[in-house]
């Protein structure tokens, strides 16, 4: 099955294009401004989907995903691209967030990614799919592949502790966006739609 990837960034693009290599036919799209005003990743990954759906008359595939703190459950989430928007890069927004722990001296480090695949099929056959990576805040930067929260981020299942920036493969393989995605193909396969 041929969709519409619900972004324009190239790398984004290219990765769904390898993680969906067997099943789907991943289209790259001009970029739309979509106004992701929900509650939830899976509000907004199907407001991604609609607005691209209802452009392109053709299904599409859409993502949220985030970095959601048990400490300080409104500082990132939904909103985790928007934290600190004053500041000019990841590393900047990192940084500020070790220090944001340390100023109200918290200790419960206690975190989790998720990300949500929403496969918008017609306006009758939406499906969504969720990945989880628990882990913990580290306080300090470790690692310099990935991106974004990633040198913070250490996943409770990596055989060394390792965070997502220092073992950018493993995250490729087994993070959040690895689980959705084995939850669509398993979906796909069962419903013989790939």
């Amino acid at each position: 099955m041929k969709v519409i990837l619900a972004s324009s960034n190239d790398h984004k693009v290219e990765e769904f294009q390898v993680l969906f290599k067997d099943s789907l036919e991943i289209e790259k799209a001009d970029k739309i401004e979509v106004i992701e005003d929900g509650t939830s990743f899976f509000e907004n990954a199907h407001l991604k989907a609609k607005a691209y759906f209802e452009k392109y008359k053709k299904p599409v595939l859409s993502d949220d995903s985030g970095l959601c703190l048990e400490a300080f459950p409104l500082i990132l989430g939904i909103h985790s691209a928007r934290y600190k928007p004053e500041l000019a890069s990841y590393t900047d927004k990192c940084i500020a967030l070790i220090d944001h722990y340390k100023n109200e001296e918290v200790n419960n480090f206690n975190s989790h990614f998720s990300c949500v695949l929403c496969l918008y099929i017609s306006e009758k056959e939406v499906y969504f799919f969720e990945g989880i990576s628990e882990g913990k805040i580290s306080q300090t930067l470790r690692g310099h592949q990935g991106f974004g929260y990633d040198p913070l981020f250490i996943p409770t299942h990596h055989p060394e502790q390792k965070s997502f920036s220092e073992d950018s493969e493993w995250k490729f393989e087994n993070g959040h966006r690895a689980k959705a995605v084995q939850e669509l193909k398993k979906f796909l396969k069962e419903a013989r739609l790939s």
